[in-house]
């Protein structure tokens, strides 16, 4: 698996578009130059029409504005075709709200160049990536397939990346930064 540190690698996939656009059918390309400049949260989910991932998705896109206030855009993906990706968005309440973009990795090359392929199982773990405005992954956690994210969490660890000072445990956006 790629690490903090590393080169995210190249990708050029097609998604379902946040915001209202998402629902009219018409796709969009996303590639690792899409937003370039800007710092990029990555999420990966195992597969459209579960349980735990819609309750994922709806809270990263919640917090859209605020990663946008930051300079940074969230993706999220998994190994399911845009037209699955669609007919989810249209039939959960939820998603038909989503304002980020959902990416279609189908032929799995980015989740196995990024290594998170859930063995056996086919479908990408839990996985996150803060990925700098250079293209260097900053961050990456994984959860296995039963148990869902924070996105609050990714949040409050891009505010610590984005500060470049030392970050004590708990730190959040305005706490005192430690002094060596």
């Amino acid at each position: 698996m790629l690490t903090v540190g590393d080169k995210f690698p190249s990708f050029d996939l097609t998604a379902v578009p946040g915001g209202p656009e998402g629902l009219n059918g018409k796709f969009v390309q996303i590639s690792d130059t899409t937003d370039a400049g800007k710092w990029k949260i990555v999420f990966f989910w195992p597969k459209d029409f579960t349980f735990v991932c819609p309750t994922e998705i709806v809270a990263f896109g919640k917090l859209a504005k605020d990663f946008a206030d930051r300079d940074a855009v969230v993706y999220g993906a998994s190994i399911d075709s845009e037209f699955v990706h669609l007919n989810w968005r249209l039939h959960h309440e939820d998603l038909k709200k989503l304002e980020i973009p959902m990416l279609s990795d189908i032929k799995r090359e980015l989740s196995e160049g990024l290594g998170i392929l859930a063995k056996g199982a086919g479908v990408d773990l839990r996985a996150t990536f803060i990925v700098d405005n250079e293209g260097i992954i900053r961050h990456v956690s994984v959860n296995d397939l039963s148990v869902g994210r924070n996105p609050q969490e990714i949040l409050r660890i891009l505010d610590g990346l984005q500060s470049d000072e030392l970050c004590p445990c708990n730190w959040k956006q305005g706490d005192d930064f430690l002094k060596v």
